[in-house]
């Protein structure tokens, strides 16, 4: 199966501190593919480098077999017109309604007359399941509805690639249930290829198709969800079963719970 995206030894850090460290990854056309891991291991640094945003150190990020970080500010600026994004907490422009959040992306990006565009945000309000809400603010969607517009915006162009950025985050989880059947269905029915980044375990586990699991900058473990949930690996068994116990220590590092109740005595 060909790879949309394929990311070759590649290495990124923000000046000294390392972030990103030999990473190999693919995704292949059509597929649902998930980055998971702790919070700062580099997830959303990937997302960055793939839309071109950031330009790795070292290896290469490759979209539909070009090397993204040597695309001319033109060329980059086509690639990214085949590209979705949904932003964590969905980021919708606060003066605009739903509908013309949607829009957005059709009138910055193409010709079309206003009459189509119409026809065609109605569709995706449609099937994020909320053409009846086109007219109303972010201050008056509820953080389900906000992150379903932020989704139909980021279908508007039919994109090849939608990248999703802790799509999950803050939801309750019917609205979780409901944006990850989107996200399964939405990529079938569009023939996409997404990316998923995330630390919601077993919301994502359900609709993947391919997982990366990464820790302090590197790849630890890859697999489909049933082989993710039957890893041995120390830091991913206790990350999907949300062990206390586990490479990941409860408590901060630091002297004896002993010595220090001694040294409080001490001083008292």
């Amino acid at each position: 199966m060909e790879n949309l995206v394929e990311i070759k030894d590649v290495s990124f850090a923000y000046d000294v501190r390392p972030v990103l460290t030999g990473i190999n990854m693919t995704v292949p056309r059509g597929r649902l593919v998930s980055i998971m891991g702790l919070s700062g291991c580099g997830k959303t640094t990937l997302l960055r480098l793939i839309g071109g945003s950031l330009r790795p150190h070292k290896g290469a990020v490759r979209v539909a077999g070009r090397v993204i970080h040597e695309l001319t500010q033109d060329e980059l600026y086509e690639m990214r017109r085949k590209m979705g994004m949904l932003f964590q907490f969905g980021a919708l422009f606060t003066d605009l309604s739903a509908f013309d959040n949607v829009a957005f992306q059709m009138r910055e990006h193409t010709g079309l007359p206003e009459s189509m565009i119409h026809d065609l945000v109605t569709m995706k309000l449609h099937a994020v399941g909320l053409r009846g809400a086109q007219h109303l603010m972010p201050s008056e969607l509820s953080g389900g509805m906000a992150r379903r517009v932020a989704l139909a915006r980021a279908i508007a162009l039919d994109p090849m690639l939608i990248l999703y950025d802790e799509p999950f985050t803050g939801l309750d989880p019917i609205s979780m249930g409901v944006i990850s059947d989107l996200i399964r269905h939405l990529n079938e029915a569009l023939g996409a290829t997404s990316i998923v980044v995330t630390h919601d375990v077993q919301e994502t586990l359900k609709i993947v198709d391919y997982v990366y699991f990464m820790s302090q900058g590197v790849v630890v473990t890859q697999g489909t969800p049933d082989e993710i949930r039957r890893s041995e690996t120390p830091f991913v068994h206790q990350f999907v079963w949300g062990e206390m116990d586990g490479p990941m220590p409860f408590h901060y590092p630091g002297s004896t719970y002993a010595r220090d109740l001694a040294l409080e005595a001490a001083h008292a």
